[in-house]
């Protein structure tokens, strides 16, 4: 056998820990994925074999391995905009309500990868405010959450290169929002940045000390949970949203006999869901 193959009850082990740590369910035969993503750290941490780099992830005295390892079966592409309508949805029907707010909205975006999701509201936010003035004066708060520690300081660093920024982001909002390194990359400008703060955060723990929220976004994040687990999240996006708050999720992804603390919201295009009053 491969160093780099595992037992089938090596990886039916492996994938209840993961869920258990970080509520993503692997499904059957997706080894590849695990070996894909596993392979570099059997290097970096002089381990003869994928075999050991999962079994020495799963002991709580190797926390700088089982990081490493939730980090790197968690981490998920993303894009700038990404489905487009919600963050038109955003800007046109939902923000103008918080006008007369008088505190900045809330906005949680969870599970942000590295940034797109939460830079690309901030955008929004900024484009919303220009077209019309005196819009939001009290501005807005995005708080961006994600289990990874090396995300979390990717999206804190804010620069992205030319393959990341070809993905969504139109050469006016490049210009408009970005600064040109010398490296070739671009980084997100101060003004953008000052709307986004990032913290560690796994959605299977408790959400209160997040504060409460008046939109959340969580999109094509509750794919990877299990239905217990969507479940919980469910519930407690409920609890940590305002009355009468926003939930957006991934356009493939669906409450239905789930949770009953929303109502669907249908739009041309699009869905959201709005919490019961």
């Amino acid at each position: 056998m491969s160093n780099k193959s595992l037992a089938e009850n090596e990886y039916n082990q492996f994938r209840l820990f993961l869920e258990q740590h970080s509520g993503i369910v692997l499904g059957e035969n997706k080894q590849y994925l695990v070996r894909s993503r596993l392979a570099p750290l059997m290097g970096k941490y002089n381990l003869p074999s994928l075999s050991d780099v999962v079994k020495h992830s799963m002991k709580p005295t190797e926390r700088q391995l089982r990081t490493e390892v939730i980090d790197a079966m968690t981490t998920n592409e993303t894009l700038w905009f990404r489905d487009r309508y919600p963050f038109e949805l955003l800007t046109t029907s939902i923000l103008p309500n918080f006008n007369r707010l008088g505190r900045p909205v809330k906005i949680w975006s969870a599970a942000c990868s590295s940034g797109q999701e939460p830079y690309s509201l901030a955008m929004s936010i900024l484009e919303h405010q220009q077209r019309k003035p005196g819009s939001l004066t009290a501005g807005a708060n995005i708080l961006a959450t994600d289990l990874s520690p090396s995300m979390l300081e990717r999206c804190k660093n804010a620069e992205y290169d030319n393959l990341a920024l070809g993905r969504g982001l139109s050469d006016e909002r490049k210009r408009q929002f970005f600064d040109a390194l010398p490296s070739g990359n671009m980084q997100v400008k101060a003004n953008v940045k000052r709307l986004v703060n990032f913290r560690a955060h796994n959605l299977l723990e408790s959400y209160t000390l997040l504060g409460k929220f008046d939109i959340i976004f969580c999109r094509n994040v509750l794919i990877y949970f299990s239905p217990e687990a969507k479940r919980k999240i469910l519930r407690q996006f409920a609890a940590a949203l305002n009355p009468n708050g926003i939930l957006f999720l991934g356009a493939s992804e669906s409450i239905a006999g789930l949770s009953d603390e929303f109502d669907m919201v249908r739009c041309n295009p699009g869905i959201y869901y709005q919490k019961k009053a």
